[in-house]
């Protein structure tokens, strides 16, 4: 098990000027660090590598951010550049050594529109033969390209664990996963560790993020049951914070974010860090106790 945090906290996508806040990020307790890496030409490979392995901070989680212009269901020109844009984060991920390539990889987020039965399943039938080559080139790189469901205000297309669960099945990769965010589950979901335990097997990654994008637990997660739902399915990837300063004007607006919900990133990381281990270990020593009645 590793925690850790998503380069968002901070950056409005992770470049060369970035790479202090992999040592900033190790100094507030993160086990490994997620780049949210906007535009790949802005990171040069080797200097990235070796200040992850200054830090030793090996294995980062790349982490990708659907702009306008990126969409699997959108024009030629959208899909194409989409296309090009999540390989490029699978091949960068192979160089860097990271494992799990996340983000809701299926359509731009913030489009959100009413669309027939018919359209739903014509744009559901383009995504997935786009992920098919997609996830054939993660797995043939050793890395999990895991889809993030967003909440209906971010997305009309995947909101669901279910609705995921689908459309990796249209695939049929065992490279392609789900990537759940217990700030999205928190709105869709009608029980978010039920959902958990439905999803088991296609679980890659996982997001805990307060439900009001604040500090956790302080917040309207059942956090007992979604951490004690990961254990129960044998979880043991990584785990990571993701939150947006309403200092970084472009985020706080793209999350909806209109006041200040903690007094400091670095609170936000060491406070949240320290809860999820606190909170996981109690849980597995309460599953040991029980174990040994």
């Amino acid at each position: 098990m590793r925690f850790g945090l998503n380069t968002f906290l901070t950056s409005s996508g992770f470049t060369d000027a970035d790479l202090p806040l992999i040592a900033e990020f190790k100094s507030h307790g993160a086990d490994v660090i997620e780049l949210a890496v906007v535009d790949p030409a802005s990171i040069t490979v080797s200097k990235l590598v070796e200040a992850l392995n200054a830090s030793d901070m090996e294995r980062p989680v790349v982490c990708g951010a659907m702009i306008p212009g990126r969409d699997l269901r959108g024009n030629d020109q959208e899909q194409a550049d989409c296309v090009t844009y999540i390989s490029e984060l699978i091949e960068m991920a192979g160089e860097i050594g990271s494992t799990v390539v996340c983000g809701p990889f299926y359509s731009t987020t913030g489009r959100a529109n009413s669309h027939t039965a018919e359209e739903r399943e014509a744009q559901l039938c383009v995504i997935a033969g786009h992920l098919k080559s997609l996830s054939k080139q993660a797995q043939a790189t050793g890395v999990t390209l895991a889809i993030e469901p967003l909440n209906r205000f971010e997305t009309d297309c995947v909101n669901t664990l279910s609705q995921a669960v689908d459309l990796i099945e249209r695939v049929g990769c065992s490279a392609l996963k789900i990537h759940i965010d217990t700030f999205h589950m928190n709105i869709e979901e009608d029980d978010s560790a039920a959902a958990i335990l439905a999803a088991a097997s296609h679980i890659g990654h996982v997001h805990a993020s307060a439900s009001h994008r604040g500090l956790l637990g302080q917040d309207q997660v059942a956090w007992d049951e979604v951490l004690g739902a990961l254990q129960t399915i044998g979880y043991d990837g990584d785990i990571v914070i993701e939150s947006f300063s309403a200092d970084n004007e472009a985020l706080a607006r793209a999350a909806s974010i209109w006041r200040s919900l903690y007094e400091s990133p670095q609170q936000l990381s060491v406070e949240g860090l320290a809860f999820l281990k606190q909170t996981w270990k109690s849980i597995e020593l309460q599953r040991c106790a029980i174990n040994r009645q």
